[in-house]
C-alpha cells in the first residue's frame, strides 16, 4: 500500500476473514424478481466501496484530457457479468457529468446519489448474463481526501496530472467496481497534447498522432488488475525502455525536475532488485516493470505507490526521489498486493506486513541492520501496537504503522517458528497459490499450518490479532 514516512512520534477469530469475504459476495434483493445490485461490497472499513450483483471481466478507458484546463473527456467500457439477476446495478464515480450510458448497446436510465452512479438497463440482466456497459462522461477530475487527511484520485500537475487510487481514488477518473476483491483486466487510451507523455500500467501497445496536434497512448493490462492499482501520468517525462537480464520489459519514466544521481542510480538497480525478489519469492507476476517519478504540487501526495506494473514516486521532494529501500518495498508489491491482493481492506496488513519484511531482508542483504535488528526497533515502537494489524478501527487506520511494522512482526515471529527453510518455502508458494487472484487474513493463517505440525493458532492470536504488547520479541 501506500509507503508513508517512519511516524514521529476486541479479540476476533481466526475466521473473521472469511466471514467478511462471505459478505463480500452478497448483493442483496429479495426473491421476487430481478434484485437491485448493493452499493457496496459490505467491506467493514469501506462499506460503500465497489458494488454487489456483477463481476468485472474489462475495462476499456479511453480517455483525453486538456492539461491547460484540467478537463477531462472520458469513454469507459466495461464487460461483466452479473452474479444474479439484475434490474439496476451501481458504478463508483465521484464527480464529473455523465452523458450517457448503455447496456448491451441500448440507452440505460441513470441517476446519481454521491459516489454512487445508478444504472437502470432497458431489459433486466439474468443471472450469469455477460453484458457490457458503456458510460461517457466529462469534467475535471476530483482530488480526494481520504479519512487520514491524505490525498488521492487526480492530482493535477504544473504539466498534466497523475492518478492514484488507493484505497477509492479510481472513481475519481473512470466509473467502475472500485473494490480490491473485483479484479479485471484493462486497456487505457490516454489522448494528450503533442509533446506530452501519457504513462499507465501494463505494455505500450501504440502511439500514434491524432487530430494533428494531440497524441494516443495506448496500454494494455491483461493480468487482472484491482482498481486502487490503475494509474495514468501526463506530463514531460525523459523515458527509458530496457529489459532485465532474463528478457522482462522495463518501462521507466522520470520527470526532468526530479532526476538526480541518486535517484538514477537507484532506478539502474531495478533489475538487481527484482532477480533479488525473484529468488525470495519466485517468477515476477507480470509482463513488464519499471517505475514512474513525478513533480507533483508540494504537499500533495508524500508516499509512494505500487500501481501495477510500475509503482509511482513522488519527486518534489528533496532528492533523492527514490532510494533503493522503497524502491524494494513498492517493488515487492507487485506480488504482495497487486498479484496477491486483499480481499477487503481490513487485509492490507498481507500487502504492508511482507512489504515491510522484505525491506528488513534487504537491508540485511545489503550489509546493513540485520533482520533480529530490525524486528527488535519495530518492536520498541510504540506506534506498531495502536491496534491488531489484522484488525485496523477504521477507514483512518488502513496505512497506519500497525499495518506496516507489526504486520512484519507477524511474519518475523512466523519465521522463528517455521523455521528459515519452511518460512522460504511459504514465500514462494503463498504468491504462486493465490497468483493474480485475492486472499484473506483468514486464508492466510489456514495456508500457514501447512508448513508445520505446530500449532500456530496461539501465534496468530498474539502477534496478528491480540491486543496487548507481548512482554519480548
Amino acid at each position: 500500500m501506500r509507503l508513508r514516512p517512519p511516524p514521529r512520534a476486541v479479540l476476533l477469530p481466526l475466521l473473521a476473514g472469511c466471514l467478511l469475504a462471505s459478505c463480500l459476495s452478497c448483493t442483496g434483493g429479495g426473491s421476487g424478481g430481478p434484485a437491485t445490485g448493493a452499493p457496496g461490497v459490505g467491506d467493514r472499513l469501506f462499506p460503500d466501496a465497489g458494488n454487489g450483483g456483477y463481476d468485472v471481466g474489462h475495462y476499456t478507458l479511453d480517455l483525453g484530457y486538456d492539461p491547460a484546463s484540467g478537463r477531462l473527456r472520458g469513454t469507459a467500457t466495461l464487460t461483466a457479468t452479473a452474479d444474479r439477476d439484475l434490474a439496476r446495478f451501481n458504478l463508483d464515480l465521484a464527480g464529473l457529468d455523465v452523458r450517457s450510458v448503455t447496456v448491451d448497446g441500448a440507452a440505460a436510465r441513470a441517476g446519481r446519489d454521491g459516489t454512487e452512479l445508478q444504472v437502470r438497463p432497458a431489459h433486466p440482466l439474468r443471472h450469469g448474463a455477460r453484458f457490457t456497459t458503456v458510460v461517457d462522461y466529462q469534467g475535471t477530475p476530483r482530488l480526494l481526501t481520504d479519512a487520514d487527511g491524505s490525498h488521492e484520485g487526480w492530482i493535477r500537475t504544473d504539466d498534466g496530472a497523475l492518478a492514484l487510487g488507493e484505497p477509492v481514488g479510481s472513481m475519481a477518473w473512470f466509473p467502475g467496481n472500485d473494490h480490491p476483491s473485483d479484479k479485471a483486466a484493462y486497456d487505457i487510451t490516454v489522448t494528450v497534447p503533442h509533446g506530452l507523455t501519457a504513462v499507465s500500467n501494463g505494455e505500450l501497445l501504440s502511439t500514434r498522432a491524432v487530430s494533428g496536434d494531440r497524441t494516443a497512448y495506448h496500454w494494455r493490462t491483461s493480468a487482472p488488475m484491482a482498481t486502487y492499482l490503475a494509474t495514468v501520468a501526463i506530463g514531460h517525462f525523459d523515458v527509458t525502455r530496457s529489459k532485465t537480464p532474463d528478457g522482462l520489459p522495463l518501462y521507466v519514466a522520470v520527470d526532468p525536475r526530479s532526476d538526480d544521481t541518486k535517484t538514477s542510480a537507484a532506478l539502474a538497480r531495478i533489475p538487481e532488485i527484482l532477480a533479488w525478489e525473484e529468488g525470495l519469492f519466485g517468477p515476477y507476476p507480470f509482463a513488464s516493470a519499471g517505475a514512474v517519478v513525478d513533480h507533483l504540487p508540494r504537499g500533495r501526495v508524500g508516499y509512494a505507490l505500487e500501481t501495477q506494473n510500475r509503482p509511482v514516486f513522488p519527486g518534489d521532494g528533496p532528492p533523492p526521489a527514490v532510494d533503493p529501500v522503497t524502491l524494494v518495498h513498492e517493488l515487492s508489491h507487485q506480488w504482495f498486493g497487486d498479484s496477491v491482493t486483499p480481499a477487503a481492506w481490513q487485509d492490507m496488513w498481507l500487502n504492508e506486513g511482507f512489504a515491510t519484511l522484505t525491506e528488513w531482508l534487504w537491508q540485511q542483504h545489503e550489509g546493513g541492520p540485520s533482520l533480529d535488528a530490525s524486528a527488535a526497533a519495530a518492536f520498541a515502537d510504540s506506534a506498531n501496537w495502536a491496534f491488531p494489524p489484522a484488525t485496523p478501527p477504521d477507514a483512518a487506520s488502513v496505512s497506519a504503522p500497525p499495518v506496516y511494522g507489526r504486520g512484519a512482526l507477524v511474519l518475523y515471529e512466523l519465521r522463528r517458528t517455521l523455521g528459515p527453510s519452511a518460512f522460504g518455502r511459504l514465500l514462494k508458494e503463498w504468491p504462486a497459490a493465490h497468483r493474480h487472484g485475492n486472499a484473506s487474513t483468514a486464508q492466510f493463517t489456514a495456508f500457514c499450518a501447512r508448513f508445520t505440525s505446530k500449532d500456530v493458532t496461539p501465534l496468530f492470536r498474539t502477534w496478528l490479532y491480540g491486543a496487548a504488547k507481548p512482554s519480548h520479541l
